[in-house]
């Protein structure tokens, strides 16, 4: 995997994950599809080099399979990640949308 800078104004990885431990402002954490508390109006993380930011968001690095050619891809592939790796997740389908060349669900339901 190479990876890339993050790309400016995508927020991807602030929005398509769940996460599942603490963040402040969610004690609980975040469900997937929903953008985190900390996402900035311009999509950078108001966390970003801080100790109190997530190790799972600290570990997460920008690749080229990942954010691919824009914020779209990178929506969508992160959601296919989330669903391949839900607990009840149906390993067949999980990332069909983006393998098939078509839109994920979730980025057809956030994005123009």
């Amino acid at each position: 995997m190479i990876t890339v800078d993050c790309r400016p104004a995508c927020g991807a990885c602030c929005i398509a994950p769940s996460i599942t431990t603490p963040i402040p402002g969610l004690p609980e954490g975040k469900p997937a599809g929903v953008p985190c508390v900390q996402l900035r109006p311009d999509f950078s993380c108001a966390l970003f080099g801080k100790p109190e930011r997530p190790a799972v968001c600290a570990s997460l690095r920008p690749s080229r399979e990942m954010c691919g050619a824009g914020r779209e891809h990178a929506l969508a592939h992160l959601a296919a990640l989330e669903a391949a790796t839900a607990p009840d997740a149906a390993p067949s389908s999980a990332s069909a949308g983006v393998r098939s060349g078509g839109r994920h669900p979730f980025a057809q339901a956030i994005l123009p």
